[in-house]
């Protein structure tokens, strides 16, 4: 078994997500003893966004792409192709202006690819990276989860479920802890309750 692990978060040792990233890759190597463990940091090496020159060798451009059209077409493929490899996704996750990091949306874009993680038929989109397990590590610094309105401004897990669902992974799992900035005391009781979701997503 194959262990893709990603970090996202910008504030390195002080980063709840990957703090939370770090313990869910040793809980599951517990239970899971046999899995190779791979790693990308895509704060602290990030890729570049997708623009003409990624997009233009697949097709929708001129037919002969030039060195910078190469260059970007081999990052696509090494990283949709690590992605493929792997049976397990850990992502670290942390909630910016609603939303996930730009570079971690940067490695989703290289990863959106015809032919290799979905395709269209007659009747729609299918996702062609099939049985694979995600697990989310999600920290928020205030609380959405509990209320329509914070719910409404939500554009984190609920894009990340979207996204690897349209992919054709319908397992999704979410270690989720909110409220990480509103003191002390209800920072200690989101990391609790996210290590008590823990337990059950990397079973």
């Amino acid at each position: 078994m194959k262990l893709l692990h990603v970090d996202a978060g910008i504030l390195g040792s002080y980063s709840a997500s990957r703090q939370l990233t770090a313990e869910v890759v040793a809980q599951w190597l517990k239970g899971h003893p046999d899995t190779t463990v791979e790693y990308l940091d895509v704060a602290a090496n990030p890729i570049s966004h997708f623009g003409a020159d990624a997009i233009a060798v697949k097709g929708i451009a001129q037919p002969e792409p030039n060195a910078a059209q190469r260059a970007e077409n081999a990052l696509s493929e090494q990283l949709v192709s690590q992605f493929l490899a792997a049976d397990v996704i850990v992502i670290g996750a942390p909630f910016y202006n609603f939303s996930i990091p730009t570079q971690l949306k940067a490695w989703i874009d290289r990863l959106a690819q015809p032919g290799r993680t979905f395709k269209y038929v007659e009747t729609g989109p299918v996702g062609l990276a099939t049985g694979k397990t995600v697990i989310v590590a999600s920290t928020r610094g205030g609380a959405y989860a509990t209320s329509e309105g914070g719910q409404a401004m939500e554009h984190q897990e609920s894009y990340l479920k979207v996204v690897f669902g349209f992919f054709g992974v319908t397992d999704v799992r979410i270690v989720r802890a909110e409220g990480l900035a509103m003191g002390d005391a209800p920072k200690a009781a989101a990391m609790s309750a996210a290590r008590a979701e823990m337990a059950a997503a990397t079973v």
